[in-house]
């Protein structure tokens, strides 16, 4: 009985499922296995003790950056707009994030270490002299953090949907279609593997706070990174290698490999998008588990070639993905295609059972390594802002802290996992976007916070409110990320420029912060002294 159910879970139509569960066992064992180490103070749940060397920072810094939306969702962009893709995103991101590393992670890993902060909004809290601040940013970064874990969740279904398909024809008898076929027959139901993934991300955030957050990130980080090179050797090799693969695509679709067709100003306005990581919470919270300054150096130069290794394989196989053939000459692809679903079904088709079951297993590591971070920051911002903060820490014991911070992150877990069921169709790549726009939105308040002295607790106020009020606005103009081709539109001197509508988020939030930070009362000397020291 053994030996046939070892076979069965080992057949062609099931390899690929039993490598993803056995990946997904060994991910809890290491997250759980570093519970081991866990000193059993908040400290310790919430930063690791500021014990988190160059190379983890890295791995996790960098996991915690590359979601869903740089693999699943730059393939399926890169299917539907072409090369131009990687352009607007990928090159951008690699010197925008290393500068704010440089410029913001140093700053904060400094002042949180002089002065214990564990989030964001304690910082926001010292600097501006305002007890209310967190009252206002709270909503808000949680409110756009939902969208951001979303991503992962929709993604991890999509992809095990995607890749166990006849694997379990008496369980599953898959999906009705508009046009009355049945797809999806025996695959796992994107439902239940979200709910299979949001379960093990919670089952080592839950116990092993940010130290199994970290080590299990640079495991993943890891993992996803070299199955990703592995990933797109194969497929390459699979069409013929690169040049053949290119060429088919030049001959197909030769407007797919040329930059995108947009107007200039709005490609160059996607640079602001990425200014989105210096007010990431989640990102936030890792700089201050560094051990030392010196620790964002490694980070700092390594991040941009990091992403160069992860963007360009996935965009080059989502063009390569519009001149595939099926052996009866016609399309694998058509426009049509769910584009979240692009590289899931080449990983499934174009490599064996045994591969692609691999090669899942490091989707999904990209996809967790976020999930992760993003988890346990939600659950310690609730914790140390809202409970802790105005019930008074001598009435709260660290042990209740930490059981605090994990209610709150089961919480959130069960939310966001309620609506993804409730949202379907939206590419992941344009709900990223929305999502990134309204922590860019954000950016100017950070920056202020660390380099302009003359920055108010009023001026804040307006910064957030303006902030979130433009993005709700735009997000609900563009039909709630429904509307991929939505763009701002400026008319001035008889021309009309084309924009991103993240221009509109920034330049509200800017304006509202200087205006009103300059006829509001300045901050005290007392403040001044402690964030701005005379040398």
């Amino acid at each position: 009985m053994m030996d046939s159910l070892f076979a069965g879970l080992f057949s062609d139509d099931k390899i690929s499922f039993t490598i993803i569960v056995c990946y997904l066992a060994l991910l809890l064992f290491l997250g759980l296995g570093s519970s081991r180490l866990f000193r059993g103070t908040s400290k310790d749940f919430m930063l690791a003790s500021h014990s988190i060397g160059p190379f983890m920072l890295l791995m996790s810094i960098f996991g915690t950056t590359m979601t869903a939306f740089a693999l699943v969702g730059s393939t399926g962009e890169a299917f539907k707009e072409g090369v131009g893709v990687y352009g607007m995103m990928a090159s951008s991101s690699g010197i925008v994030h290393s500068l704010c590393f440089f410029l913001l992670g140093v700053k904060v890993w400094k002042l949180g270490h002089k002065y214990g902060y564990k989030t964001q909004i304690q910082f926001f809290r010292d600097r501006l002299d305002s007890d209310k601040i967190g009252l206002v940013l709270f909503p808000v970064l949680v409110g756009l953090v939902i969208p951001y874990l979303l991503i992962g969740i929709m993604a991890s279904g999509t992809v095990i949907q995607n890749t166990t398909v006849g694997a379990f024809p008496d369980l599953f008898s898959g999906v009705p279609q508009p046009d009355g076929t049945i797809k999806f027959v025996g695959s796992i139901p994107k439902h239940l593997a979200s709910a299979v993934i949001c379960g093990v991300v919670l089952v080592y955030v839950f116990f092993g706070g940010m130290r199994g957050t970290a080590w299990a990130n640079t495991f993943q980080t890891l993992v996803f990174m070299v199955l990703g090179v592995i990933t797109f050797l194969t497929i390459s090799q699979k069409l013929g290698g690169l040049e053949a693969a290119s060429e088919a695509v030049m001959q197909q679709h030769p407007e797919k490999l040329i930059r995108a067709n947009i107007p200039k100003l709005q490609f160059f306005t996607y640079l602001f998008i990425p200014l989105s990581v210096g007010m990431f919470p989640h990102l936030f919270q890792h700089w201050l588990t560094a051990k030392s300054a010196s620790t964002f150096k490694l980070p700092v130069v390594a991040h941009p070639l990091f992403i160069m290794i992860v963007w360009v394989p996935c965009v080059l196989l989502g063009i390569w993905a519009t001149a595939i053939l099926k052996p009866d000459g016609t399309p694998m692809f058509t426009p049509a295609v769910n584009a979240n679903a692009v590289l899931a079904i080449m990983v499934s088709k174009l490599t064996t059972p045994t591969l692609a079951g691999f090669l899942t297993a490091g989707i999904l590591a990209a996809i967790m390594s976020s999930l992760d971070s993003q988890f346990l920051c939600v659950g310690t911002i609730f914790t140390e802002d809202m409970v802790v903060h105005y019930k008074g820490r001598e009435n709260i014991t660290d042990k209740q802290e930490i059981w605090l911070t994990r209610g709150f992150i089961v919480a959130i877990v069960a939310i966001t996992y309620g609506l993804s069921l409730l949202i379907q169709g939206q590419r992941i790549f344009h709900l990223a976007i929305w999502c990134f726009s309204g922590f860019s939105s954000l950016f100017p308040l950070i920056f202020a916070a660390l380099y302009w002295k003359r920055l108010t607790k009023a001026g804040a106020y307006a910064c957030v409110i303006a902030a979130f009020t433009s993005w709700c606005y735009l997000f609900w103009q563009s039909d709630f990320a429904g509307n991929p081709d939505y763009i701002l539109k400026l008319a001035f001197g008889g021309e009309e420029y084309e924009m991103m509508p993240v221009v509109g988020m920034i330049t509200c939030s800017t304006l509202a912060m200087i205006i009103v930070s300059l006829v509001t009362k300045q901050p005290g000397q007392e403040t001044l002294q402690k964030f701005f020291p005379k040398k």
